[in-house]
């Protein structure tokens, strides 16, 4: 994977999604789990980028800094799910779109791992 584009796009698609289903959530909570929530996937977005300017030592900490951010969101969102702030269909499409997210950050991950030939 040389070129993170597919990554970006889907990640912005993601964000996108995630904070027009987060003005749903339950008021009280908008500044607790739901901010944790945003916090990890706009530091997941941002970290992403970061890599992408950086020189290829720094780039796999930054994305592995990222993968740690991505587990956080998948985290919780089961939590949302289970306090039933996420409907089941609402949950399964999150959980795509996060698990091809995460297709995409491995994929770039391996290629940095390995040796130039």
């Amino acid at each position: 994977m040389n070129d993170p584009t597919p990554l970006f796009t889907k990640t912005f698609d993601f964000v996108t999604w995630l904070i027009t289903v987060t003005n749903n959530f339950p008021r009280g909570q908008r500044f607790l789990a739901t901010q944790r929530l945003l916090n990890a996937a706009f530091d997941f977005q941002e970290l992403t980028l970061e890599a992408n300017i950086s020189l290829p030592p720094v780039r796999l900490a930054k994305l592995k800094e990222a993968d740690a951010e991505l587990d956080k969101v998948r985290i919780y969102l089961r939590l949302t799910l289970k306090w039933e702030w996420l409907k089941p269909g609402q949950y399964q499409h999150a959980a795509a779109m996060v698990t091809e997210i995460g297709r995409l950050l491995g994929g770039w991950q391996r290629v940095l791992r390995q040796p130039a030939a």
